[in-house]
């Protein structure tokens, strides 16, 4: 009776799996300030890192994206009602 074996495969890079260690060296690295910014970009848009950690890195920046958009609404808005403030007490 003849034998037949699976041919032997790479596993493909989008089951690489990121390790626990790795999580928590990413996390540390992004407390630094610039640097934690500039590895995002990195991660997000080069081509060297897990595709975990690349979907992580897009949605960290979308996240950070959308922070900044909601801190200059609240600071106009805010500004704004404060500037009418100032401007009614003036009249007293």
């Amino acid at each position: 009776m003849a034998q037949y074996s699976q041919p032997q495969t790479q596993p493909s890079r989008s089951y690489e799996t990121v390790g626990l260690g790795e999580w928590v060296g990413t996390f540390l690295l992004q407390c630094i300030p610039i640097v934690g910014f500039v590895l995002l970009l990195v991660w997000a848009f080069g081509s060297g890192a897990k595709p975990s950690k690349q979907n992580y890195a897009r949605a960290m920046l979308i996240l950070a994206l959308a922070g900044v958009v909601l801190s200059i609404f609240f600071m106009v808005a805010f500004g704004a009602l404060f500037a009418s403030l100032v401007n009614e007490l003036s009249y007293i």
